[in-house]
């Protein structure tokens, strides 16, 4: 199967290349987007410019195996798969040389890469930079340069000659009106913002095609060699059970493989907002509370009592991660919330973060104990007296108690599809 295929890498977080990433999505067409990491924000921006799912490719969540067939899943269909980096080229997952970073992705898949640069007060030391990057690993192909924020038409000038050997795809001069807002876990997701994103979607789309070159871009795309093998793919059984899953601005971190793997085991699943329908869908047999910022809506959430009274009384399975564990305390920063679970948690200044390798402590019928997965954390939130479901080298953490499973981990689910399968057998 042949994907004209292309990595958008950085040298770094902040240089820009989320910005250019896509842009160069907005400007072409039919394009299938992916997100290096597990990162669920940059994928929402990415599912607004081309109106395909956007999707992430984690070596450490789903196994290197499986890089390639979920890029031929996710690319169906499409002229063009464009994959950002994470954080700078080479950087992975702590401890563990190349694994899960921009540059093993892009081995993986045989891909050429864009470096994205930061061009902020610098001028011939570019050629340093790039001279590095490309030679740091001969077996990443560092075939083309992208110059960000630069200032001006001449120093855009001074940049290109410094850098003879390599083609320069593009430069986009500094534009307050490309920028994402951010805040604590990074950009603003999409859902709180659409109209405006909407408008920088359009934006980045028409900077790109004015200062980059979209022909270079997509021939280098083209140039990638034949990926042969098979598509990751989901079972297709028809719905036989529904679940609830919580959706909107408070809850918006969901990986699209790990919806596609519920539907595919049967499940329906029937989407709701806490912070606005005051009643959980009708028949579901679970629920499923994935991470987001609850605790930027802290007082709607709390103020939706016959909603909290209802998941509160829920019988059947839930998973709740992150942002679910959140809202399932007693009390979110003082502020009243399920009460599912006896714990409090509040805010605070610290980052938590990570990949885990996790093995779960008790019984659950979705993480039967002794389950052993793969995970991420990435959270400024604590709680308290939480810690039979999982165990790390990190320690314990996250809170089981009977159907309930609420942690902090947030787990990917393409290299392990019978979790989507227990969590349907368990609505029975």
């Amino acid at each position: 199967m042949v994907i004209p295929r292309i990595v958008i890498a950085g040298t770094s977080s902040g240089a820009g290349k989320t910005t250019i990433a896509t842009g160069i999505m907005a400007a072409l067409s039919n394009v299938a987007a992916f997100k290096v990491g597990p990162d669920f924000i940059d994928p929402s921006y990415h599912a607004l410019a081309t109106g395909r799912p956007g999707r992430n490719l984690d070596a450490f969540l789903s196994t290197p195996e499986l890089i390639a067939p979920l890029v031929r899943h996710g690319s169906k269909g499409a002229d063009i798969a464009v994959i950002e980096g994470v954080m700078g080229l080479y950087d992975g997952a702590s401890g563990r040389g190349e694994l899960a970073s921009t540059a093993h992705v892009a081995k993986l898949l045989q891909a050429p890469v864009v470096l994205v640069v930061n061009c902020e007060a610098m001028a011939r030391s570019v050629a340093a930079i790039v001279h590095g990057y490309r030679t740091f690993d001969p077996g990443v192909n560092v075939a083309g340069v992208i110059l960000n924020r630069v200032g001006s038409t001449f120093h855009a000038d001074i940049l290109r000659e410094a850098l003879p050997d390599i083609p320069v795809l593009g430069a986009l001069h500094r534009d307050a009106n490309l920028e994402v807002p951010e805040r604590h876990l990074g950009l603003v997701p999409v859902v709180e913002r659409e109209p405006r994103a909407k408008a920088v979607m359009e934006h980045l789309g028409a900077a790109v095609k004015e200062h980059c070159d979209l022909e270079a871009i997509v021939k280098l795309a083209q140039s990638a060699p034949d990926l042969p093998g098979e598509a990751w793919a989901p079972n297709t059984q028809p719905a036989k059970v529904r679940v609830a899953i919580a959706r909107g601005p408070a809850f918006s971190f969901h990986y699209q493989e790990n919806l596609e793997l519920l539907e595919g085991a049967g499940a329906e699943l029937a989407e709701f907002d806490p912070m606005a329908d005051e009643a959980l869908p009708e028949d579901a047999g679970a629920l499923i509370l994935a991470g987001g910022f609850p605790e930027v809506f802290g007082a709607e959430l709390s103020e939706n009592e016959a909603l909290k009274r209802e998941i509160a009384a829920f019988d059947g399975p839930i998973l709740a991660e992150c942002g679910g564990l959140l809202y399932l305390a007693e009390t979110l920063d003082e502020r009243p919330m399920c009460g599912v679970l006896p714990v409090t948690a509040q805010m605070g200044s610290r980052l938590t973060l990570g990949y885990r390798e996790a093995t779960s402590l008790s019984d659950h019928p979705v993480w039967p104990k002794g389950t052993i997965t793969r995970g991420h954390e990435f959270h400024y939130s604590t709680v308290s007296a939480a810690d039979n479901a999982w165990e790390h080298h990190r320690g314990r953490e996250g809170h089981v108690s009977g159907n309930v499973h609420a942690s902090y981990l947030h787990t990917h689910w393409a290299a392990t599809p019978e979790v989507a399968d227990r969590l349907v057998a368990a609505c029975a």
